[in-house]
């Protein structure tokens, strides 16, 4: 009798538990259906938001002096004074050198005797000249009174006296251009004399070797007594020193293909010297416009003020130069955009905590943002992280993270 009450209860117990586990299904059920549930996988998310972008370019290159040439010598010449060392700063036009040239001394002394041979000869042919023109003068108004005497009261005069007159006059008018064409000459030999001088003044004016612009003296190739030669007669002649012009420096860069549309003069370019730990503002200057067919790249110079003094050549530097600006763009973080070929998509989570795949148009990108064009709307939230595994639709639990920008 036990035995069939055991079974009894046994069997009243079957549907209570079958209810019960009916009632425990369902709750399961609904609870799958929410993101909230204990099944939904957590996903990091970032708000789309509006943003001032800016993209940049950042080049290594070497920095040199603005102009920096060697300076040689103009004629020949031993160094008799020498004003410079390594890191003397001058001025332009201050003397660096002065050359001792005794050639050229002496040629001045000539030049010098010839000027005083042609003036005296030029005065004596003046002198001459007057004389034969006194006397021309007197022979032609002889000659004119006696022309009208004749002309006016017929045989008064003879004719034969009035033709020795007339031959007179024409006599002493050919000594006139005679002496006026020797003082011509007299002058035109005083003038080549002259000429002569300014040209080997000049010449000797090349021994004082000055500085063609401000700058410092980066090497020294003479010492006093120095034979200079004169750098027109060859190309292998030894300079007297280099000189560089070091408040100001040129940083050139190559910018690459993609970028040349970017490049404007006048922009502004941040040069950051590592060695130095220490930024300086510069500007773009020139460039080539021309692309070089071998490195596709463009020469771009950046000009960099150095009025303290604080750099020295052959530094290296990166410059950043700021290629694109766009103010108030609707953004998404780099870490957001898949990329499948030509197509560009974001994982979007709805507001009911489903995640979505969705394609965008993209526009200019940094190293952090991309701009979106078209696909999303401000606030909306984008997966970041591993999105590998995402399946289109299904729940998750939306968690915003905070990226950490470098």
């Amino acid at each position: 009798m036990p035995r069939n009450v055991s079974t009894a209860a046994s069997i009243s117990l079957v549907p209570i538990l079958a209810a019960a586990l009916v009632s425990c299904g369902g709750h399961t059920a609904g609870a799958s259906s929410s993101p909230q549930a204990e099944g939904a996988r957590e996903v990091g998310v970032v708000a789309v938001t509006r943003k001032n972008l800016q993209s940049t370019l950042t080049v290594s290159s070497e920095l040199v002096p603005f102009q920096q040439i060697d300076v040689y010598a103009k004629e020949a010449g031993f160094v008799k004074q020498l004003n410079v060392d390594y890191g003397t700063r001058v001025k332009a036009g201050q003397v660096l050198a002065v050359l001792e040239i005794p050639e050229l001394e002496l040629q001045l002394e000539e030049d010098q005797e010839a000027i005083n041979d042609a003036q005296s000869e030029a005065a004596r042919a003046g002198r001459e000249l007057d004389r034969v023109q006194a006397q021309h003068d007197v022979t032609h108004l002889q000659f004119t009174r006696l022309d009208e005497v004749a002309k006016s009261r017929p045989g008064l005069v003879a004719q034969q006296e009035v033709d020795d007159w007339k031959a007179k006059d024409l006599a002493s008018e050919a000594q006139v251009e005679a002496a006026r064409s020797a003082q011509a000459s007299a002058q035109s030999q005083l003038a080549r004399s002259q000429v002569r001088l300014r040209h080997d003044q000049a010449l000797f004016d090349y021994a004082k070797i000055t500085a063609p612009f401000d700058g410092v003296i980066t090497q020294r190739y003479a010492n006093l007594g120095t034979l200079m030669q004169a750098a027109t007669a060859s190309t292998q002649v030894l300079p007297l020193v280099q000189l560089s012009q070091d408040d100001l420096f040129r940083l050139v860069i190559p910018v690459a293909e993609s970028y040349v549309r970017f490049i404007r003069v006048g922009d502004p370019v941040e040069v950051r010297v590592p060695s130095l730990n220490h930024s300086f503002p510069g500007k773009v200057a020139r460039f080539s416009v021309n692309v070089t067919e071998d490195t596709r790249t463009m020469h771009t110079e950046v000009d960099v003020a150095n009025p303290n003094r604080i750099l020295v050549p052959g530094v290296y530097a990166e410059a950043t130069v700021t290629l694109e600006r766009k103010t108030r763009v609707l953004a998404a973080p780099q870490e957001a955009i898949n990329i499948e070929g030509d197509r560009r998509s974001v994982w979007v989570a709805d507001p009911s905590g489903h995640i979505h795949q969705r394609t965008v148009t993209t526009g200019m990108e940094t190293p952090d943002d991309v701009e979106i064009v078209s696909g999303l709307h401000d606030g909306e939230m984008v997966a970041v992280g591993d999105r590998g595994s995402l399946r289109e639709g299904e729940p998750v639990k939306p968690k915003p993270v905070a990226l950490i920008q470098p």
